[in-house]
């Protein structure tokens, strides 16, 4: 009798020791867990959307609107000791019993919010104001590439857009525009701000008037060349619209999301036979391309079977399409997409995924 009294003692301790694992115990485990799997899907879920603008198929974007996961722990035990003395052929007995019941619970309930109607017409459609544009170079985005993804045309230079009807190669002064870009930002001789009244915002850029060296200094005015400004000012205002009112003002023709997507989708690389059969254009190639040395931003592959080695992958089609996990570039830009497509999300009544977890 004594011993099973203790065990029913240790083995209560016990399963009241673990209830340490519900409630704060469960931050640090679960907190990791569902970030990586909401970015894992976020992941998969864009890379199957361009693969899908690339077959002229439907995109559909669903946000995960609330993450609410329930914990329970439920314990019972129960002791009972009888003794009955008989008179027979048995004599005297006794009886005992120990019972023992616990029960756990995990409940996760997700919430996906689909991108239709206003939200998608705000969040994918509206092109990029050039603010954000100047923003993501002032914060250490590359220039060049930022301008490559966001920008189709700048006073009236024309960027390379690889899909639909306005599909075109660019500009050769486009691709020395932005490698100019490129250097001067690197020389830390550009600057950019954006400026706000209660009516109106505009981005200004700015050529550093003090010259660093002879590359920077022709750099600097072969960038004020290509765009028709004045070689003699430091400042220049930042517009929307395709062509400058005037010499010191910088007009750019930006894209929305869904242009930015069609354009990365264009460059899928997709089976022969898919080509062959019509089932899906071939890759747009343009005279302009050897000058300006282009190759896709993110380069993503296909192929009969699974990636062993992939940043990214998802199957089409009895086909799969990946980012390699080895090719840093396109991993870089398509994150670059992800960041994008959060800037771009206008619904101010929409927060962030709630991840709600109560425990009883």
């Amino acid at each position: 009798m004594k011993l099973k009294t203790n065990f029913a003692i240790l083995f209560l301790a016990a399963v009241l020791s673990g209830c340490g694992s519900i409630g704060p115990g469960t931050i640090g485990r679960d907190r990791l867990d569902y970030e990586q799997a909401v970015t894992e899907s976020w992941k998969r879920q864009m890379l199957d959307n361009l693969v899908k603008l690339r077959y002229g198929d439907t995109p559909l974007f669903l946000d995960v609107a609330s993450i609410i996961n329930s914990y329970g722990l439920e314990t019972q035990i129960s002791l009972a000791a009888s003794w009955a003395h008989v008179i027979g052929i048995g004599g005297a007995t006794d009886a005992q019993s120990l019972g023992a019941a616990s029960r756990y619970t995990d409940k996760p309930t997700i919430t996906y919010s689909p991108i239709t109607g206003k939200r998608f017409t705000t969040s994918l459609m509206t092109p990029v104001p050039p603010g954000v544009v100047v923003s993501l170079v002032q914060s250490g985005w590359a220039a060049d590439a930022v301008l490559r993804i966001l920008v189709t045309s700048v006073n009236g230079i024309q960027n390379r857009y690889g899909s639909g009807a306005r599909a075109r190669g660019a500009d050769p002064e486009f691709y020395r525009m932005i490698a100019a870009f490129r250097r001067i930002q690197a020389s830390g001789a550009i600057g950019m701000r954006v400026e706000r009244t209660k009516e109106q915002e505009w981005a200004v850029m700015s050529l550093a008037p003090k010259i660093l060296s002879k590359e920077l200094a022709e750099d600097i005015r072969s960038v004020r060349e290509i765009l028709g400004l004045r070689q003699d000012l430091a400042e220049f205002r930042v517009v929307f619209g395709s062509a400058p009112r005037s010499d010191d003002e910088v007009a750019m023709v930006t894209r929305s999301l869904l242009e930015v997507l069609t354009d990365f989708a264009s460059s899928i690389e997709v089976p022969p036979s898919h080509v062959d059969e019509g089932r899906v254009p071939k890759t747009a190639v343009f005279d302009t391309d050897k000058e300006g040395a282009f190759r896709p931003m993110v380069r993503i592959q296909s192929g009969s079977e699974r990636p062993a080695d992939a940043f990214v992958a998802v199957r089409y089609r009895e086909h799969w399409f990946w980012v390699a996990d080895r090719d840093y570039p396109s991993k870089v830009v398509f994150s670059f997409l992800l960041i994008l497509f959060s800037l771009t999300e206008t619904d101010s009544g929409r927060g962030t995924p709630l991840v709600t977890i109560p425990a009883s």
